[in-house]
């Protein structure tokens, strides 16, 4: 099985080929942990969990290395501080543990690793260092600035010309720069602001060098893989493969992949323009993780993705009705681990969700179509529960009971659930027909809806 990727420095389609196959190496931007995290920050979580997933299949669960970091210092953090009146560890320590959470309820796997910026200073300090003696760095005013004119080949991942990168960079007017487009790897701090002491002085690093030392630790000079949002070509990844391959002499990355916005009304979802909606607010309004995770699959992940509540809602349907599949054969032992081809299939041309997501639901209606056959084939049940639940696997979806997807996990009020639906059953049977329906609205009141089959009544959550 070979994945092709697009690799946005080569603007192509490429066959993956990974340096060592019994270590493949992914890297992917995490957050800056100041606030909540909203939906265009979740949507690279769910699309590189996808690929980090894919990866696992073909190579082996031991096999892949997915990295994706923490960034705890840096001038937001330090600016949300002071807006609420927290220690600078206190928000991040807070807001990294809701990172967590919301993260963990989109279905998204834990990284093999998550690096802290705070915890690789010393790397930063030391590829600083590297980039002055080789000529591609100077220290000026108590700031390290990486001179991009020392690079030949600069622009070339984010294909900007040299106004554009300027402008694009919202670049600092400073007497002690000797171009304009020369980015900062090191700055002072005051008393008041976090600061390491280094060469140049009590400073802290820039933004672009954390993420380039922090993937040099953990996954070595040259890796497989760098993901993240495609607002982050440029400058931060431009930047961290210039400052990574002046600093080592060797090629940075192999494959850069970029995900497509996140827009609301054809607009950029951001937190400058308020357009913008968290997880945790979606959390707390009661929508699903899992089918936010669906919405977020629903678009090819290189286009851009108009996000709503009315989209989840559909995302929940389409879950409901998957669940239901396997719900209906609860009984069958599944057969095999194999995810559909067809699958399969779409995963291997550059991750296409909309395709693979097709084929998962093909394989449930065709499960929900043998499920009403006569004479009930015991083995296509079987093989058919087994895709499902593989290909749901693949795309980290309906991991979940059916059970517990459709009644939630043991509510207070599931016990009076329980025993209203038994008191309309014995309504029923007496042919107190008023008394059911009675029963009927009361359960409704509660969000619950009944479904009356030939194996008795089940119920589900609204």
């Amino acid at each position: 099985m070979t994945i092709q990727i697009y690799n946005t420095l080569g603007r192509t389609k490429q066959s993956f080929e990974p340096i060592d196959p019994s270590n493949v190496r992914m890297y992917v931007c995490g957050p800056t942990v100041y606030d909540f995290a909203h939906i265009g920050n979740a949507r690279p979580v769910v699309v590189f969990d996808v690929v980090f997933r894919l990866l696992r299949w073909i190579y082996g669960d031991d096999k892949v290395t997915y990295a994706r970091n923490i960034t705890d210092v840096e001038d937001k953090i330090i600016d949300a501080a002071l807006a609420k009146g927290e220690s600078i560890e206190s928000v991040t320590s807070r807001t990294t543990q809701a990172y967590h959470e919301d993260m963990a309820a989109l279905g998204a796997l834990p990284p093999s690793v998550e690096p802290r910026a705070t915890d690789h200073i010393a790397q930063m300090i030391s590829i600083t260092a590297r980039l002055i003696e080789k000529g591609h760095a100077y220290a000026a005013d108590g700031h390290v600035l990486f001179n991009v004119t020392s690079m030949t080949g600069y622009g070339a991942l984010s294909g900007r010309n040299r106004d554009d990168m300027i402008a694009g960079a919202r670049v600092e007017v400073a007497p002690y720069k000797k171009d304009p487009a020369d980015f900062v790897l090191w700055k002072p701090s005051s008393e008041d602001q976090p600061g390491w002491d280094s060469p140049w002085g009590r400073g802290r690093p820039g933004w672009h060098i954390e993420c380039s030392a922090m993937s040099e630790e953990h996954l070595g000079k040259t890796f497989d893989i760098h993901g993240g949002g495609l607002d982050l070509t440029f400058p931060h990844h431009e930047n961290e493969l210039a400052q990574s391959s002046c600093a080592n002499d060797v090629p940075f990355v192999n494959y850069w992949m970029h995900n497509g916005y996140v827009v609301v009304n054809g607009e950029k979802m951001s937190k400058s323009l308020g357009n913008f909606f968290t997880v945790r607010q979606l959390r707390d309004e009661g929508l699903s993780g899992e089918a936010m995770r669906l919405t977020l699959l629903s678009a090819h992940y290189r286009q851009p993705l108009d996000f709503t509540r009315e989209k989840v809602a559909e995302s929940k349907s389409q879950l409901d009705r998957l669940y239901g599949a396997l719900r209906s054969v609860e009984e069958v032992e599944a057969a095999g681990s194999e995810p559909p081809q067809p699958l399969l299939t779409a995963l291997e041309d550059d991750v296409n969700t909309p395709l693979a997501l097709a084929a998962l639901h093909e394989v449930g209606t065709a499960l929900n179509k043998a499920v009403g056959a006569e004479p009930r084939d015991e083995a296509l049940l079987a093989r058919l529960k087994g895709e499902l639940l593989a290909g749901g696997r693949l795309l980290g979806l309906l991991e979940s009971d059916p059970e517990t997807w459709f009644q939630g996990d043991g509510g207070d009020d599931s016990a009076e659930i329980e025993r209203l639906i038994i008191e309309r059953a014995d309504a029923r049977k007496a042919r107190d027909f008023a008394k059911a329906d009675q029963v009927r609205d009361q359960l409704d009141a509660l969000g619950v809806v009944l479904e009356d089959g030939a194996g008795g009544t089940t119920w589900r959550r609204k």
